[in-house]
């Protein structure tokens, strides 16, 4: 299935979850926020969460600075 994230295409398995594709696309951080089709998805809820083909995912790092 395809997927898009920050606007790529992104060809993955079906039935994966945020947490998988964010392994995937070697994403290892928790200091990130998701978004799955306009929706802030919470950290607690990544591993439980099934994408599905045409998702759109917003994947932002949070950078700290001064």
């Amino acid at each position: 299935m395809i997927v898009q994230v920050n606007e790529q295409a992104v060809e993955t398995t079906t039935g994966i979850t945020i947490l998988d594709l964010l392994k995937q696309l070697d994403i290892t951080t928790r200091h990130i926020a998701v978004e799955v089709n306009l929706n802030i998805v919470p950290f607690a809820d990544h591993s439980d969460t099934i994408l599905h083909d045409g998702d759109q995912l917003e994947v932002v790092t949070l950078v700290g600075g001064g």
